[in-house]
């Protein structure tokens, strides 16, 4: 089982996302993860989909393209450090990110499909790291952090913004 990383493995600005993610098999909570996330968001209407909960803030449909955007930079940045590779990896600006993604002119539902096979690459990807690779590091937007840690971001990243879901945008 994949133990939770220590706090020498990444940035601190991390912390937040690291403290939703509870004990236990990491895989197992991603899988979870995904159920509840897609029921959640199949609950909703396309109309429910467009809306922000606040002026200059995401839709719905925006925060579903930008978690599903972050968990693949996470994981291609995974793969390189897990890999051995040593080459830097840039940042990426989520706003930049959200805007050229176009998410607002695609049905709810497709994003929900494409979230999940997204969720599920990602799970392969875990499944298939090989145990001395985990504490592998590599430097990602200019800071040490480890293969560990970017699994635990993924899960608690992927929390947060259904979190934000439940509490902004359903009433």
């Amino acid at each position: 089982m994949l133990k939770r990383p220590e706090k020498n493995e990444y940035p601190s600005y991390y912390d937040s996302y690291l403290k939703l993610v509870s004990e236990g098999d990491l895989l197992g909570i991603l899988e979870s993860q995904l159920t509840d996330t897609v029921n959640l968001l199949s609950g909703l209407t396309e109309e429910q989909g467009d809306i922000a909960y606040a002026s200059g803030k995401w839709t719905v449909k925006e925060v579903v393209g930008h978690v599903m955007d972050t968990e693949r930079i996470m994981s291609y940045r995974l793969l390189r450090i897990a890999r051995g590779d040593k080459a830097p990896l840039a940042g990426f600006s989520e706003e930049d990110y959200a805007f050229e993604g176009n998410f607002t002119e695609r049905p709810l539902s497709e994003l929900v499909e494409e979230l999940q096979t997204v969720r599920k690459s990602t799970l392969s990807l875990l499944g298939g790291i090989p145990e001395h690779a985990w504490l592998r590091s590599g430097t990602a937007n200019e800071l040490p952090i480890t293969a560990r840690a970017i699994a635990y971001i993924i899960a608690g990243h992927g929390i947060h913004h259904v979190n934000i879901i439940k509490e902004k945008y359903i009433q």
